[in-house]
């Protein structure tokens, strides 16, 4: 709901305007240090053509940094790739099929280790704990011999 005055009239807040100071007109450069806008933008004074023309200097280097670091993070590669689909769709395809492989056989290697630790803890004969390790060995066991690869 609008909050109206006693004429029907929505208030609205109203915008006290901020005294000029010298605060105001002041920029703060990338580096830290204050530049006085209206001051350098006097033509003519050699202190306006002298902060344009380092101002000039520091958008030069950071334009170099940029694009050093554009290069370094390889983006044209990666953009050249987005207008190639079936290369993008291959790529995808091969590293999904690397991962499968590698977690199939990840896993195999895992499995293999618990089993060989459980039997050598079984071989200690260790009350409750051992036969219960037992059983899972022979379970494993039989089910190798019934479903030989």
């Amino acid at each position: 709901m609008r909050e109206t005055n006693g004429q029907g009239e929505s208030k609205q807040p109203q915008l006290r305007e901020q005294p000029r100071t010298d605060a105001n007109r002041m920029t703060i450069r990338p580096n830290g240090s204050a530049y006085d806008a209206e001051a350098a933008s006097t033509v003519g004074t050699a202190t306006g053509r002298e902060a344009r023309e380092s101002d000039v200097k520091l958008l030069a280097r950071q334009i170099e940094r940029l694009a050093h670091d554009m290069d370094k993070a390889q983006i044209r590669d990666y953009v050249e790739l987005m207008h190639k689909p079936l290369q993008l769709i291959w790529r995808n395809f091969l590293s999904g099929l690397s991962r499968g492989i590698g977690i199939a056989l990840g896993f195999t290697f895992f499995a293999a280790t618990i089993v060989w630790i459980l039997q050598l803890l079984g071989a200690l004969n260790l009350p409750i704990v051992g036969d219960y390790i037992a059983d899972i060995v022979r379970i494993v066991q039989r089910q190798l011999q019934i479903n030989p690869y």
